[in-house]
């Protein structure tokens, strides 16, 4: 778009913008805890488990005189199974529709592999624009954050030549440090709009997902390395308790979480179904928040065996 012609857009809409903008990076990057700080709500699971998003999970920013979808994906990666493969591909599918990209690189790790494949990635994108957003600036000291940034630039101009990234930009998700700025940033790049979406909606995922999502969650906490990528969860129904009354609704909400084997069962539901309890006490609270409402958790542990590997049992399991 010319200058002209986006200054034109500009004053159509009032000088307001609207547009998408999504953040990639490798597993474990900071990007669900940046999109929960952006919109300063818990739309986005996290966890320190790598490769916890599944859902392109929309958190959206609302300001005066812009709104910000945010869109949270899986994290790009070397795929080793089906699963992986089918994340990749959702990945590349968002990058195609957004306006902006957030690249997100952690503060407190050198630069891998795993960023140069993401970089390289991105820069076959073409010419939509890219911010580096290095995370968890809470984590370093002054000089070692300024050495990663100093990284991050070069790292830019090596895949994208001389012009590098359109912005760096720092930011601690976790003390709000600069979140505000990357906000700031991603709106430049946004095209002239009206509003996309309702004041007051802060995602356009749907309950059952975010529920699903919740539940992981809680179940991910405290448990051994290799079950994150083996846990899917599934919610199979949400139904009003019949005889309640309008004003304290109460809700049935029926789930199952799939693992690949039976040893992986065993450590979800834990000695006597202790595990599992607290993996609901724990879920049934954040629902709870979300839907406004009381619920009976209702969770049943099943074993779905190399679901990761199978196409059939990942179409079942939604991916």
């Amino acid at each position: 778009m010319s200058k002209q012609n986006k200054s034109d857009g500009e004053a159509a809409h009032g000088g307001y913008r609207a547009g998408f903008s999504v953040l990639v990076g490798r597993p474990n990057a900071g990007k669900s805890t940046l999109t929960n700080a952006l919109v300063g709500q818990k739309v986005a699971i996290t966890s320190a488990k790598p490769q916890t998003t599944r859902h392109t999970i929309r958190g959206i920013v609302h300001r005066d005189d812009a709104q910000l979808i945010l869109v949270d994906t899986p994290g790009l990666h070397r795929p080793r199974t089906l699963l992986g493969k089918r994340l990749n591909e959702l990945v590349a599918d968002t990058l195609a529709e957004v306006d902006a990209i957030g690249f997100c690189l952690p503060a407190n790790e050198k630069i891998g592999p795993g960023d140069k494949f993401i970089a390289a990635q991105l820069a076959a994108v073409g010419n939509k624009p890219i911010i580096a957003i290095v995370t968890k600036a809470d984590t370093v000291d002054r000089q070692a954050l300024t050495e990663q940034l100093l990284a991050v630039a070069a790292l830019g101009r090596e895949v994208r030549g001389e012009d590098g990234w359109n912005d760096i930009v720092p930011v601690s998700a976790t003390d709000g440090f600069q979140v505000d700025t990357v906000a700031d940033v991603l709106i430049s790049h946004m095209p002239a709009s009206p509003p996309l979406y309702p004041d007051g909606h802060l995602t356009d995922e749907p309950e059952a997902v975010m529920i699903a999502e919740l539940i992981r969650e809680a179940a991910l906490e405290g448990v051994r390395d290799e079950l994150p990528h083996s846990l899917a969860v599934v919610v199979d129904e949400i139904v009003p308790r019949e005889g309640r009354p309008e004003d304290r609704p109460f809700l049935d909400v029926r789930v199952n979480l799939y693992v690949e084997r039976p040893s992986q069962k065993a450590i979800i539901i834990g000695k006597g179904g202790a595990r599992l309890r607290e993996v609901g006490t724990n879920a049934r609270k954040a629902i709870e928040a979300l839907l406004g409402a009381r619920i009976y958790l209702d969770l049943h542990v099943k074993v779905a065996k190399d679901w990761q590997r199978d196409p059939k049992q990942l179409v079942k399991l939604g991916f």
